[in-house]
């Protein structure tokens, strides 16, 4: 990957972990992957959290599938959504590891 992509994805990935609905949303897939929107609505209001809207929900997985980290797939009608760590992993191994490495070395 280019380092201008590599970049485009860094924010891509950043960007959409900022917000702390879509880290819930990311550990829910975490926990149980494939899941539907109705499942996902659902566990959101089960775990005590304010109730949103399926449209809300949806912007949110909008922005983890552009960034990567939430996969489509199709059961019949149902569109499930399956979690794929790559981007982080590319993430941690592009950016993490090296900036934390350079704080070991001080």
């Amino acid at each position: 990957m280019s380092p201008v992509a590599m970049a485009d994805e860094l924010d891509l990935v950043f960007r959409a972990l900022a917000d702390p609905t879509r880290r819930r949303i990311v550990e829910r897939l975490a926990e149980r992957d494939g899941q539907s929107l109705f499942e996902l609505c659902a566990a959101a209001v089960a775990q005590g959290q304010l109730a949103m809207t399926r449209q809300a929900i949806s912007q949110h997985l909008d922005v983890l599938e552009k960034a990567g980290l939430v996969q489509i797939a199709w059961s019949g009608r149902t569109k499930l959504h399956r979690l794929n760590l790559d981007p982080l992993r590319r993430a941690e191994a592009s950016w993490i590891d090296p900036l934390l490495q350079k704080d070991i070395e001080r």
